[in-house]
Parts: C-alpha cells; sequence; structure tokens
C-alpha cells in the first residue's frame, strides 16, 4: 500500500509518494487538492501525511471526505495546520481556513458532535492532538514547555480560558481511518 504526501511541496517525506498542485522538485503528481476527484483508487492508500496544507484549500470538509475515499479501513493520517490563534494563521494571505483542538471532533463517530451534526459519512478516530510539533524540535523554554502540556492534556480548557493570553502557533492530529 501507499503513503502519501498531500501537498508536499519540496519536503516531501522520504518513503512516501509527493502530490501537489506546483510541479517541483520531488513532486511525483502534479494534481490540485481542490479538483476531485483525486487520481487514486478507492482504499488504496494506508497513510497519508499533509502538513500545512488544509488551511490553504476551498472545501476542507471535501478534502477530507476525498482523503477517507482513497484510505484503506485503518490508514493513518496526519494532518499539521496553524493553530487558529497563531500569528501564522493570520499573516498568510491565501490562508481560507482556521482550526481550533475539536475540529476533527466532527469526523469521530465516538464524539457528540458527529453524532448530533453529521455533516459527513467520512469518519476518523481522532488519536491525539500535539500542539506545536514542529517547535519542540528547536530547543523550546521552560514556559513555552509548560503551555504545551497544558493545552495537550486539557485542549478544552486551554483553548477557552487562556489560548487568548498564550497562543500556540500550530496543532497537528493524528487520526485512524475508520471504515
Amino acid at each position: 500500500m501507499k503513503k502519501l504526501d498531500l501537498g508536499c511541496g519540496t519536503s516531501k517525506r522520504p518513503g512516501y509518494t509527493g502530490l501537489d498542485s506546483l510541479e517541483l522538485p520531488g513532486v511525483d503528481i502534479v494534481h490540485d487538492l481542490n479538483v476531485f476527484p483525486y487520481p487514486f483508487a478507492d482504499g488504496e492508500i494506508a497513510e497519508v501525511w499533509m502538513d500545512q496544507v488544509l488551511e490553504h484549500v476551498s472545501e476542507p470538509m471535501r478534502v477530507m471526505e476525498e482523503v477517507y475515499r482513497i484510505c484503506e479501513s485503518g490508514a493513518r493520517v496526519t494532518i499539521g495546520v496553524p493553530y487558529f490563534r497563531s500569528f501564522y494563521a493570520v499573516i498568510d494571505p491565501t490562508h481560507r481556513n482556521f482550526f481550533g483542538a475539536a475540529w476533527f471532533n466532527y469526523f469521530d463517530p465516538d464524539h457528540d458532535f458527529s453524532k448530533k451534526y453529521c455533516y459527513t459519512s467520512a469518519k476518523f478516530k481522532v488519536g491525539k492532538i500535539e500542539f506545536d510539533r514542529e517547535f519542540k524540535k528547536n530547543g523550546i523554554g521552560l514556559f513555552h514547555r509548560m503551555i504545551i502540556l497544558l493545552a495537550e492534556k486539557k485542549p478544552e480548557f486551554y483553548e477557552a480560558k487562556i489560548s487568548h493570553l498564550f497562543p500556540l502557533n500550530s496543532l497537528t492530529y493524528y487520526l485512524t481511518v475508520i471504515k
């Protein structure tokens, strides 16, 4: 089964097939993620990596439905996006979508949001969310580490009560396809 890096740009992950809308070094398949369907058969993908891409697309729910279609049951899907309170989320004029900690709960059949609203038939189990994944590599300070720890242990509390005072920069969602 294939591993797919959607929106890879020039930073395709090793061992992955890279797809991007631009013909760049490392891109294996040129395809616009706003054009459906994607050039893959139903259930042929075992793993998807999508880092700093979903905030740029026209219809993020439809993109996730297409990711669901092309993935096999149990496929791992990792998605990194700017956190909606982040400076980085709002300075890029190409960002169309903004993400909070609970965004993927609408896809998780075990969550009340999914049960109540039924926006989509695409189902993903939310394994965990990680704040500031990229920043952890760069030797962050103690205060930053403490805020991340709080946000990851109590994301609803962090987002509702203190994220406006101490905004973090990014979210990474670790999902599993449920079919």
